[in-house]
């Protein structure tokens, strides 16, 4: 029997069934609506800021490298424009094809390419890496013309440091270099935000903090995938402070002229200020390969290279100073009561109560009768070992060190070496070992341990120039803010003064020095021809390797390498200084014949066509003719091959040649 359809109990099964879907509509609905307004108005703020940082990302702009400029305006550093080619890679469909489409339009070096393929693998494909920098212009045009068959080929114009001097100033103004994974991790990233080059040596990285100046952003709209789509605005980075140093240029390049050749170190200072007018060291190297990346080939034969190029020898060499110490020898007598006036007789030799054993002058059969000053004027040995032995060690170092001997000078550049002052507590210490009276006799003449730097002979001499004030020396003088060209002097820096408060051994000394050059016996009398002005100077001959008693020095049968160094101090004009000078050549031999002409043709060139003294119109024909006199005098003995010691291991020399 068929069941009879009952429409009311129906009827009530659809209705509650329609309530209770209706109920979860609405319930879910409610649920919707209160999550949409959490979303849309409790948080809009926070959702907002994350969209719009989806939306916009911050790129950093590089900012102009600060450039630096010698005493006179000249440039020594600048940012040159470059042309870079660069890929994008996600527009490059066969990265190979491309590169060997642009090897048949330039020369690509096999290191690039790998540096490339490296960069290609650790950056993101929307990122422009750069394959080759520095085109001339000639391959600049070729890629301009085949570009548009090349989609993801990019030639970009871009500031890049130069140095339009090369070499001549390398060893001073240093170089910068590409930021290295190694330099990451020390660097403060936030102030290194899109730069790629950082100081590596020099000035460069002295002043580091002055040049980089601060890195601006740009706010760019980016799709989904990163890769920028338009640019909403940008912060200007701030360009680096110019840098004015106390150097001068052209004075620079006759100095390294000078030193053409030879191994060695000039070092030029202004007395009063303490500015470095030149600092040479030969021989160099080129700096702007450094740049980019110089390649390991040349890199390493810089290293191979028995002259040692990459040295600097104005900062680093250390040299025993020979007779150039004679005279702050003699002011620490003066300063101990010894009278100038009493003469000594000089045999040629000198020898130890009790001993046997000849301490020899430079000079066979020696000087005879003689004073101070004599000893000064003729660079006599003798009167200089029995002075040592007189004042003893401590007198001596006590002496010394007041002229900054043994100390490092404060120069703004890193790294500088003290030199060294002997004493019997540094032979205790160093050694472990006794302090002998020889030691004593040869320190009087600058032998035995004593080493100095170019720099700081110079820095020594500049203080005797000033009669005892010392004045730290220096390579910045200013900087400039480039939006303002608002000019920031920087003060000279007081070093102290030596404790002779008598000026009038100063005098006494100084007429002693300008002996050395104007007097017929002077030992560098040679170089007075033609002079126009008053020089106070002092010759070195300082020993490579020991000579035993019972031989003699005869240059001609010496290896290249064991021949004295050639020294030479001095300033001018004696009563108003305006240069002070500290020659060191290495292997040159006597200081009278390689040194004091190179000192007179630095000096020339800066008094007579720098500063325009002594002559008027005619000082630069004359300081011409008398640069070729001393370049002449330079040139005699000059060695074909130059030697390999660059830094004097100190011994204890027995036998001496130090005139």
């Amino acid at each position: 029997m068929i069941p009879v359809s009952n429409k009311v109990r129906d009827r009530r099964i659809v209705r509650g069934r329609l309530a209770l879907a209706g109920g979860g509509v609405l319930l879910l609905a409610a649920v919707l609506v209160a999550r949409l307004a959490y979303l849309q108005i409790a948080s809009h703020q926070r959702f907002s800021t994350l969209a719009q940082n989806n939306r916009i990302d911050f790129v950093p702009i590089a900012p102009v490298r600060g450039l630096i400029h010698d005493r006179n305006g000249r440039i020594v550093a600048e940012n040159r424009r470059v042309y870079n080619l660069e890929i994008l890679p996600d527009q490059v469909d066969d990265i190979d094809q491309l590169l060997n489409q642009v090897g048949q339009l330039i020369e690509l070096e096999t290191e690039s390419v790998g540096r490339f393929r490296s960069l290609l693998a650790r950056r993101p494909s929307f990122e422009r890496q750069t394959l080759r920098t520095d085109l001339n212009e000639l391959e600049a045009a070729r890629i301009a013309v085949h570009q548009h068959r090349m989609p993801g080929l990019e030639l970009q114009a871009r500031l890049q440091r130069h140095y339009p001097h090369a070499g001549v100033a390398a060893h001073l103004i240093g170089y910068v270099g590409r930021i290295t994974a190694d330099d990451l991790r020390r660097i403060e990233p936030r102030a290194y935000r899109g730069l790629e080059y950082l100081g590596r040596a020099g000035l460069e990285a002295q002043y580091e903090n002055l040049l980089r100046g601060g890195p601006g952003l740009e706010r760019v709209e980016t799709n989904a995938h990163g890769k920028v789509v338009r640019s909403l605005g940008r912060d200007a980075p701030a360009t680096g402070l110019t840098v004015h140093l106390g150097l001068d240029i052209e004075l620079q390049r006759v100095s390294v002229e000078a030193l053409r050749g030879w191994q060695g170190a000039i070092v030029a200072i202004e007395p009063a200020t303490g500015d470095i007018l030149a600092f040479a060291s030969e021989p160099n190297y080129d700096p702007n390969p450094f740049v980019n990346g110089i390649s390991r080939a040349d890199y390493q034969h810089l290293l191979d290279s028995p002259q040692r190029p990459l040295l600097n020898r104005a900062l680093y060499g250390r040299y025993a100073p020979g007779s150039t110490v004679k005279g702050f020898v003699l002011l620490t007598g003066l300063q101990h009561g010894v009278d100038p006036n009493r003469q000594i007789y000089c045999p040629g030799w000198f020898r130890l109560p009790g001993r046997a054993h000849r301490y020899r002058d430079w000079k066979e059969g020696g000087h005879g009768l003689i004073d101070a000053r004599d000893a000064i004027v003729q660079s006599c040995d003798i009167y200089f070992y029995r002075l040592a032995r007189r004042l003893g060690i401590d007198a001596l170092h006590r002496g010394l060190s007041g002229f900054g001997f043994g100390q490092v000078t404060g120069v703004d550049l890193p790294g500088e070496p003290s030199g060294l002052m002997p004493s019997p507590a540094w032979k205790h210490r160093a050694r472990g070992q006794a302090w002998f009276p020889g030691e004593t006799v040869i320190t009087g003449i600058g032998q035995g341990y004593m080493l100095v730097t170019p720099l700081q002979l110079a820095a020594a001499t500049a203080a005797l120039a000033n009669r005892g004030r010392r004045v730290a020396p220096r390579f910045l003088t200013a900087t400039e803010d480039p939006r303002n060209r608002e000019l920031q002097p920087v003060a000279p820096l007081e070093a102290g003064r030596w404790r002779v408060g008598n000026r009038a051994f100063y005098e006494y000394l100084i007429d002693g020095m300008r002996g050395v050059v104007h007097d017929r016996n002077g030992s560098a009398a040679g170089i007075r021809r033609g002079l126009k002005y008053q020089m106070a100077g002092k010759t070195g001959t300082a020993q490579v390797k020991s000579i035993p008693q019972d031989e003699k020095y005869v240059e001609e049968e010496v290896e290249r390498r064991f021949i004295d160094h050639s020294l030479f101090i001095g300033f001018a004009p004696i009563d108003a200084p305006k240069i002070a000078v500290a020659v060191v050549v290495e292997h040159g031999g006597p200081g009278s014949r390689t040194a004091a002409p190179i000192a007179r043709r630095v000096m020339d060139f800066y008094l007579l066509q720098q500063l325009g003294m002594f002559g008027g119109p005619d000082a630069p024909a004359a300081a011409a003719a008398a640069s070729a006199d001393s370049a002449d005098s330079a040139s005699t003995g000059r060695p074909a091959t130059v030697a390999t010691v660059t830094t004097v291991t100190p011994t204890v020399t027995t036998v001496t040649a130090a005139q």
